[in-house]
């Protein structure tokens, strides 16, 4: 089966929102399960539990099947990020424009100008669609 990881912040941001919305799309089209993703960074001392999560998620969208909701802790949000695509061996990863920009700057350091998309497949082996916050994707 199909695995897509969706990265998210909480409470839910309007662009997590829309992110969001858009891999709940991307599932169901494809029949696919859906990892939800939460990093809480050491540095803020936020503790976000699965359950927060998951009622931040379905009081926005209601009850979603073959939906798993993880919350890692990490230091760096696009390396905790990475380390969760990895690990769980996705084949699609939906990410924010945001945060596409952030893994940008990131990998700016390793190489000159890398396009992120091409970045990540590369890397990752799976297909990455990036959503803008008015819900526009690119693939």
């Amino acid at each position: 089966m199909t695995l897509i990881v969706v990265p998210v912040r909480y409470p839910l941001s309007e662009h997590s929102a829309a992110t969001l919305r858009e891999a709940i799309t991307i599932s169901e089209n494809r029949n696919a399960e859906l990892t939800v993703l939460h990093v809480d960074l050491y540095q803020n001392s936020r503790t976000v539990t699965r359950t927060d999560l998951k009622r931040a998620v379905e009081s926005e969208f209601g009850e979603l099947t073959d939906t798993r909701y993880v919350i890692r802790q990490g230091f760096l949000l696009e390396e905790t990020i990475l380390e969760e695509i990895v690990g769980e061996n996705a084949d699609l990863v939906v990410i924010g424009s945001k945060q596409a920009g952030r893994w940008r700057r990131m990998v700016r350091k390793l190489r000159s100008d890398p396009d992120i998309g091409d970045y990540l497949r590369g890397e990752l082996d799976c297909s990455v669609v990036t959503v803008t916050a008015d819900g526009a994707t690119s693939e």
